[in-house]
């Protein structure tokens, strides 16, 4: 989640988290954009700046992805809470504000008509069951939409490495930098970041989570940070999501960051729930 006003309740329920996952986790930090990448223009007119709100109000902002036209995959840390939201889907939302209506609707936003936490979601543990579903009150109609990798697919990269394709895109709306220059602009970008492992770090157990980092031996080839939550990794260059950001290793969005996984049969189980 990108720090602006918008987001200062959601600084305290953050501490609250990290405090809470201290013997776990003390530099794993919730990942709300994506730094150093390239603007995404209409590459991925599917993935969206959704604001949440808690009590009614506006509270932060995170990314998600159109499975179809009406379901939104995105972060379980976005969704826990929230008394409802709105998405946008311009690629760049920061040059409409405020005709847009960003962030509390109107304009051209799209509002939730229901918001869904995976139910074995725990804020004190949030990057176990990581994983949210928004749906929308209109449909959005597109000629591609996310889908779900095949279950599985993560481990299958991991074991044969070298072997098949390693790096994949991520999407999202979050801040482009944080030292030495604060960049926190509302507009779609994308990277490309290599896989590091699926077997855990920092008292995460293996299964659930992926570690990225951005591709070794090219600079400022981009990596997610905060904004970027529950925006999209994607397999290569194609539509299919493998995970969605959900953590980093550090509070300046540098070295490894961290997904949660949409491979698994258990998470695919409930969001496919939405999808009948």
């Amino acid at each position: 989640m990108v720090r602006n006003p918008l987001h200062l309740k959601r600084r305290s329920r953050l501490s609250a988290i990290l405090i809470a996952a201290a013997l776990l986790l003390a530099v794993v930090i919730p990942a709300a954009a994506v730094t150093f990448g390239e603007l995404d223009g209409e590459d991925h007119p599917y993935v969206g700046l959704m604001v949440f709100d808690v009590g009614g109000s506006p509270a932060w902002r995170c990314s998600g992805t159109l499975l179809s036209p009406t379901v939104m995959l995105t972060a379980g840390h976005c969704t826990f809470g929230t008394s409802g939201g709105r998405v946008w889907f311009e690629s760049d939302v920061q040059s409409g504000i405020p005709e847009n209506g960003y962030p509390s609707g109107g304009g051209t936003s799209i509002e939730f008509k229901a918001v869904y936490t995976n139910p074995n979601y725990n804020d004190g543990a949030f990057y176990l069951f990581d994983v949210g579903i928004a749906i929308l009150k209109k449909p959005v109609h597109t000629d591609t939409y996310g889908v779900l990798a095949d279950i599985g697919t993560l481990d299958g990269l991991a074991t044969q490495r070298g072997l098949q394709e390693q790096s994949f895109t991520v999407v999202g709306y979050g801040l482009q930098s944080v030292k030495p220059t604060l960049s926190a602009d509302r507009v779609r970008y994308r990277g490309t970041v290599n896989l590091i492992d699926v077997s855990g770090t920092a008292g995460i157990p293996a299964g659930t989570s992926v570690l990225l980092t951005n591709n070794p031996g090219k600079y400022a080839t981009g990596g997610t940070c905060f904004g970027d939550s529950g925006g999209p990794t994607f397999w290569g260059d194609s539509n299919v999501i493998v995970a969605v950001t959900s953590f980093g290793l550090n509070a300046n969005c540098k070295g490894l960051g961290g997904g949660y996984r949409v491979d698994t049969a258990d998470d695919q189980a409930w969001i496919n729930t939405f999808l009948k």
